[in-house]
């Protein structure tokens, strides 16, 4: 395999972890300790922010009253596609029972958790479609109580359009609480009385990394770091869609990867020039945070052939990867790991981040290559069950007899004679250890 970086990242995924560990798990110990307090004190020291925790029904009524009819059509919008693409997630995930021998039964139920929370960032964008992704799927999969938390601004609190969506959504409950602080209010039951089973959602390095923390106690949708995109693009590729979209994920953070990958030395060259200019057009925080990703963590990989592009990508396993290709019936059964697959120029990773119906709540960090992003499925516990009749006992009990005699357990082992004497009062079996 023949691969050129035409473009080489300077940092990687792994870059600043080590204090952010350290500044998590002290904020983490304080809140446990200090409980509802101390969530207040950290939302005055790190947001400012001195006004409900908890968002009233009057505070909702008020955020729905200050949209625009325009912008509650387009929340309305992307809400019913993600609703019913996560309604129809969970619908193929069913319960079964199956006859694996005679008399002895075994199934499936697919239970919803009890309480999900769902973290919706708010600090230098205002992600209205994370409280449709996280909220609307967890409530599509049945979960009875979910929690939305967001960070608030100073004297103002959530994003009114954050409130509203999350309240459509059918969040039971909002908080105003950001960044660690707010992770921790949703595991601990802060504030609700009701520990989330789950948590889900995007954040910054400091929310991702709580929740890695607390992964164990709680559930956890992914292990989610920075942004990414990657762009397998061929010479047929229009270089102008190609370094738009690159850019419209660079502006999420300053160490936001951006990836092409291409068999194309013309379109390469073209993506690295061109980059900088549609950069500079954008507004301040935009270009500031697109200006540090691509110069950082940006990379172009030149290569021989379609085979080594794929290599390539799924050794990436980009959360979001774009195909802009000639034979894409080729590419898309050879690709394997990425978060989200962006099938032709028609697409891009904007729709499925706003409102197109895919979830964009998704893995990186090479995450992609053993999990997928948030769905239904995220909130469903599949858990067994079986049921056997007296008569199954003679062959089932037999064996589990001998093979824990074997294994060396002799109460497991027990477990199956007992049976066999009370069903079988009248027969031998040969219950040894098999050597």
């Amino acid at each position: 395999m023949t691969t050129q970086y035409l473009k080489k990242a300077q940092k990687n995924a792994a870059t600043g972890e080590d204090n952010t560990r350290h500044i998590v798990s002290s904020m983490l110990s304080e809140i446990e300790a200090g409980g509802e307090d101390k969530c207040r004190e950290f939302a005055l020291k790190l947001d400012s922010y001195e006004g409900n925790i908890v968002v009233t029904p009057e505070e909702i009524e008020a955020a729905g009253k200050s949209l625009s009819q325009r912008m509650k059509d387009d929340i309305q919008f992307a809400y019913d596609r993600v609703h019913n693409f996560a309604v129809k997630q969970r619908e193929s995930l069913i319960d079964f029972e199956t006859e694996l021998s005679p008399g002895l039964w075994a199934g499936q139920r697919q239970i919803p958790m009890t309480a999900a929370g769902c973290y919706v960032p708010g600090g230098r964008y205002s992600h209205i479609a994370s409280a449709v992704m996280s909220v609307a799927t967890a409530k599509a999969a049945g979960v009875e109580h979910v929690i939305a938390c967001s960070p608030p601004k100073p004297g103002q609190g959530v994003n009114p359009a954050i409130i509203y969506t999350a309240n459509l959504a059918g969040a039971n409950t909002i908080l105003a609480l950001g960044g660690v602080q707010g992770i921790a209010a949703m595991a601990f039951g802060l504030f609700t009385g009701k520990p989330a089973d789950i948590l889900v959602g995007p954040g910054n390095r400091f929310v991702a990394e709580a929740k890695r923390m607390l992964y164990g106690r709680v559930g956890i949708d992914l292990f989610a770091g920075p942004t990414e995109i990657a762009i397998i693009a061929d010479k047929t590729a229009d270089p102008h869609l190609v370094v738009t979209d690159l850019v419209g994920q660079a502006e999420h953070g300053p160490d936001s990867p951006a990836w092409l990958f291409t068999t194309d030395r013309a379109l390469a060259e073209k993506v690295i020039e061109m980059m900088p200019s549609y950069i500079e057009k954008l507004p301040e925080t935009a270009r500031l945070a697109a200006t540090n990703a691509w110069d950082e963590y940006g990379e172009v990989v030149l290569c021989d052939t379609d085979e080594e592009v794929a290599t390539i990508s799924d050794k990436y396993a980009a959360e979001h990867l774009e195909v802009m290709c000639d034979n894409l019936d080729w590419w898309v059964p050879r690709l394997r790991n990425y978060g989200s697959l962006f099938v032709g120029e028609e697409t891009t990773v904007a729709f499925g981040d706003k409102c197109s119906g895919t979830n964009h709540i998704l893995p990186t960090k090479g995450a992609a290559r053993y999990t997928g992003g948030l769905s239904a499925g995220k909130f469903i516990k599949t858990v067994t069950t079986q049921r056997m009749t007296p008569e199954a006992n003679r062959d089932v009990a037999a064996v589990t007899a001998r093979i824990s005699r074997m294994e060396g357990m002799e109460a497991h082992a027990r477990t199956g004679d007992v049976r066999l004497e009370k069903y079988f009062p009248n027969e031998t079996f040969d219950l040894k250890a098999v050597e």
